[in-house]
């Protein structure tokens, strides 16, 4: 679970700072004087280290507007890489912020941050901007409608609320399916409890044995084997040298010192006992050959 950032600075549904918030970015240990004259000197010299003692004092901005924006975000978007594009965003505000301007520097730099931040994710993303609006769109009509009727609307309820037919509701919900995404490797927790599963191993691999399968062959074989091993010795022998040696019925009783005849009779009587043995399992094949 992500940490609350504790510090000295909030923001409220103005954009503005609230520093009574228990939840808030520790600024560097500057005193609000020393802050004033680090302004004035950048202002006067514009050197690189006036601006990166500024970018240091004001960085845990960034850690703060990076955490709020990736709660609201899947799981795969890194914070670290959120922080990566607010940095640039507090540069920017740093270089273009003009103190004479009555607005606090943490108000105009937040606004900033958040920006620089929204506009790299938007440049990522694929997805056109309009499936995501029809998306928040159909989300909010089935909540909304889940609320007033209290059960699961219907397509047709759906596409009345969002102001659209069905056919455009069925075309929507198809765009939308295609440009949800997730990372592969993202951990999942399985519903009813348990350990933490990868995506990707959740996925079948239809080039593999299916298990159901593979588990009724074992079995099989298993019965198989142990019936053979209580088939009486001649028989079990036909069976052995037919099946795994591969010899011809005439070649099992040169080595029998039988005729063929009379190894065809032990084949025949211990393919029935093992058919009458194996009757009961869950999977047969046929024991010809």
């Amino acid at each position: 679970m992500r940490q609350p950032l504790r510090g000295v600075f909030c923001w409220g549904g103005s954009g503005d700072l609230h520093p009574a918030d228990p939840y808030r970015p520790r600024m560097s240990a500057i005193s609000g004087g020393d802050t004033q004259t680090l302004w004035q000197e950048y202002r006067a010299t514009e050197s690189q280290a006036a601006r990166d003692r500024l970018i240091l004092t004001y960085a845990p901005l960034v850690k703060f507007v990076a955490g709020r924006l990736g709660s609201s975000l899947p799981s795969h978007v890194d914070e670290q890489d959120l922080v990566s594009y607010g940095l640039l965003g507090l540069i920017g505000a740093i270089e273009r912020f003009d103190p004479d301007r009555q607005i606090k520097f943490e108000t105009y730099a937040i606004a900033r941050i958040k920006g620089a931040i929204i506009d790299e994710l938007r440049s990522l993303d694929w997805v056109p901007r309009s499936v995501r609006a029809r998306a928040r769109e159909i989300e909010r009509a089935i909540v909304e409608l889940e609320r007033t009727q209290m059960r699961a609307p219907t397509d047709a309820e759906i596409a009345a609320k969002v102001g659209i037919s069905e056919d455009e509701l069925e075309k929507s919900l198809s765009d939308i399916s295609r440009s949800s995404m997730a990372a592969l490797d993202e951990l999942w927790s399985p519903q009813g409890g348990g350990d933490q599963v990868a995506l990707i191993d959740t996925i079948e691999d239809t080039s593999g044995p299916d298990p159901e399968f593979s588990l009724e062959q074992t079995e099989l074989n298993e019965a198989l084997a142990e019936a053979i091993a209580r088939l009486p010795e001649r028989e079990k022998l036909v069976v052995t040298l037919y099946y795994y040696e591969e010899l011809t019925l005439r070649e099992i009783g040169e080595v029998l010192g039988v005729t063929e005849s009379r190894v065809s009779q032990l084949h025949t009587k211990a393919i029935l006992r093992l058919k009458a043995r194996l009757a009961g399992s869950p999977a047969r094949e046929p024991l010809g050959r």
